[in-house]
């Protein structure tokens, strides 16, 4: 699978802003299994979720009730309905930019 295959582009379907005093709350993004798959992603890692505004990790759940090439997102900021943003999973195995120390 090409890099561009596992970038495609995704639409906000559908947003959930948490409150304080609610049980579940902090970034999620919720995503199909092909689209999981595609982006070699599984239940319960991390990913970048990049929007046209910020980007922020969040946690992964591979949800069937949601449409490929469209994202249900929690507690994302800087995103609304209809936008595109970019799920991404992180490379941890690449040194960082800030030096590599041996």
């Amino acid at each position: 699978m090409t890099e561009d295959a596992r970038n495609r582009p995704l639409r906000v379907a559908q947003y959930i802003g948490t409150r304080v005093s609610d049980a579940e709350r902090g970034p999620q993004v919720r995503l199909s299994p092909d689209d999981a798959k595609a982006r070699l992603l599984v239940d319960g890692e991390l990913a970048w979720v990049q929007g046209p505004r910020r980007q922020e990790l969040a946690t992964v759940v591979v949800d069937e009730s949601v449409k490929r090439g469209d994202v249900a997102l929690r507690d994302i900021a800087g995103v609304s309905l209809s936008e595109i943003v970019r799920v991404i999973k992180p490379d941890l195995d690449s040194h960082t930019r800030r030096g590599y120390f041996a």
